[in-house]
Formats: structure tokens, sequence, C-alpha cells
């Protein structure tokens, strides 16, 4: 099967077979930099020269999960917890807004400390008070509590698959399944969320083959957004020996992505920009046009430890805003202006 005439293919129908997918996941040297040139070709087209800017906030490192690949996992005895208050939540989000985000993520683990009536409240507020777009990434919930968020003024959700391997999510997240949060996935856009999934790449027992029905899935699920980055193995989990992902698979399966997902929003994730100095620039150039800067207070960012060796965690969030803001002008692209929701949403 060649390269170039199945990237040809991807350009004009957007969609591949598995066996396609893989062809392109195995391109290397100058047919994995035409894969990434016409994925950019494709997000240029699409989706425009802007990119759009989301402000994290991490607001609790605790979580009742205990997955294998995560540092938040509640197994996890050598981190230093935290958990922020409703009131400090909403001032790092008017922060966040005076530095020009038009939309804040609501990011933490697990963490039933806060209920349903809680999120919403702060959801509410938010909305209220500075009018932008606001994404939650809390979990698997029930139906009724993603409905209570929807109906405070959430706009989006951001609920990663991980893998589209079902034994595989099983060993990785024990005591979950991924039917599941598949389920989960479907209440969030029959609720009219902005749905957002992904994948880790590099995964231990993970294959090409994994890989490709995660694209497979991720085209099916019909996402507004699906975020893409390697997996960094944590000292303090299970997998902490293991073997991470790679830069070149992870920006394949990006760029694969942006080719079978025209109108879908693909951030330049802050795990590859962990990994490569100019990880973040190379999936810019590769079909990505979001990234995501953490505006969480630097007392707290040093302790939402995913994985380890995260970039930016010393700086302040005025310093991460300007920083990445360079970094797309120097690409000859923009900062995107208003809160970037999905085309398929203004349609």
């Amino acid at each position: 099967m060649e390269v170039a005439n199945t990237v040809a293919k991807a350009e004009t129908s957007h969609k591949l077979s598995k066996d396609e997918i893989i062809c392109l996941l195995a391109a290397e040297g100058d047919r994995a930099e035409k894969l990434y040139q016409v994925a950019d070709i494709t997000r240029a087209k699409y989706m425009g020269d802007d990119v759009h800017l989301r402000g994290i906030i991490e607001f609790s490192n605790y979580c009742q999960r205990n997955c294998l690949y995560c540092g938040l996992r509640a197994g996890n005895q050598h981190l230093r917890r935290y958990r922020l208050k409703p009131d400090e939540i909403l001032q790092i989000a008017k922060q966040g807004a005076l530095l020009g985000y038009q939309t804040v993520v609501l990011q933490s683990g697990e963490d039933p400390w806060y209920d349903a009536a809680t999120i919403a409240r702060v959801v509410e507020k938010i909305k209220k008070e500075l009018n932008i777009a606001i994404t939650l990434s809390i979990g698997e919930k029930s139906r009724e509590d993603y409905r209570l968020f929807r109906e405070a003024g959430a706009d989006r959700y951001l609920l990663k698959h991980e893998t589209a391997n079902k034994e595989l999510f099983k060993v990785l997240r024990p005591g979950t399944e991924l039917e599941r949060r598949l389920e989960c996935l479907s209440w969030l856009k029959e609720l009219g969320f902005q749905v957002g999934s992904g994948n880790m790449v590099g995964l231990p027992g993970q294959t090409v083959d994994d890989l490709a029905e995660d694209l497979l899935l991720l085209k099916k699920l019909d996402v507004e957004m699906a975020g893409i980055g390697p997996f960094i193995p944590h000292p303090n989990t299970p997998l902490g020996g293991s073997k991470g992902g790679t830069v070149e698979m992870t920006l394949k399966c990006l760029a694969a992505a942006r080719l079978l997902m025209p109108l879908t929003h693909l951030p330049a994730t802050t795990a590859l920009g962990s990994i490569d100095q100019q990880g973040r620039q190379k999936a810019l150039r590769a079909g990505a046009n979001v990234v995501m800067p953490n505006i969480t207070p630097g007392d707290y960012r040093k302790y939402y430890e995913i994985y380890p060796g995260k970039i930016c965690v010393g700086d302040k969030p005025q310093d991460c805003r300007f920083c990445i803001e360079g970094i797309i002008l120097s690409l000859g692209r923009k900062v995107g202006t208003g809160p970037g929701h999905s085309p398929k949403f203004l349609s």
C-alpha cells in the first residue's frame, strides 16, 4: 500500500480503512513529512490559521481511580494532595479572562469531594461573571450530573477514551470498562456538549492496530476535539519502568486524525512539548490548531503530576500566555479570538 496514495485519498474523502490508517502510521522519513504537510494544508483549509487557547485550571489532584499510568492515582502515596475551593477557582478564571483566555478548562482527578451541585455552581458563576466558554474534564459521572453541568452553562466536556482496546483499557484502568466510557460520551453528545475525547500513544501492550482503532473510534464518535498525546511513564505508578510513547508516532496519529476529521479541534498537547522542546511547534505544523496553557497558580502546578517532567510548571500564568503567543506567531499563525467553538456548532 503506497503512503502517497493513501494520503491523497484521505485528503479528499476523509475516510480510510484500518489497513490504510496503519499504512499512514508506518510512514517514515519523507513519507511522514508529506503526511504532516498535507495534514497542515487540511487544517488551514478547514480550520484556518487561528490557534485557539484554552486556559487549564487544575483544581484538584485527588482521584478515586487507580489507573496504572497516572501519577494522580489513589495508590500514589508520594504525592502531596490539594483541592481548590470554589471561590479560588472563580478567581483563577477571572485572572485567565484578564489574560485574554476565552475558554477555561476545569480539570481534576475523579474527586467525589466536589459533588455535581458544587461544580454546577462554579460553572454558573464563571459563566455569569465572565461570559466565557467552559470545558469540564472531571471524569465519568452520571447522566443526571452531566445534565446539571450543561444546564449550568458548561459548553464542552473532555473525556478521553485512552485506548479503544477493551482488554487493555480494563487492565490499565482497574474497575472500569470501555463500554461505560463510551456510554458517558454518548450521554454528553445527547445533552448538547461539544465533546472531546482522545487517546495516549505508546501505552505498554498497545499495537499499531490499536492506534488505528483509536482513530476510527474518534471519527465514529464525531468528536469536536481529539486530544492525542504520548504516554509518559510516571515513576510512582506500576508502569513507571515502561517505555514511553514517541514524538514521531504521536505526530503521525495527530496528522492522520486531521485528515480523517477536518473539522475537529486538535490540541498540540503539553505532554508532547514535555518530551520534545519543539513538540508543540511540530504538532501545530502537523494538523493541530489548539494549545492549552496552564493557568493554575504555581503553588499547585507541581502537584498536578499526571506524568513527570511537565513543562512550564514553574512559570506564572502570564508567562505561559505570552510565551505561547510568541510560538504561534513564529509559525506564521495567529491567536484565535472569541471562544473558539467547534465549527460544527456554528454551522
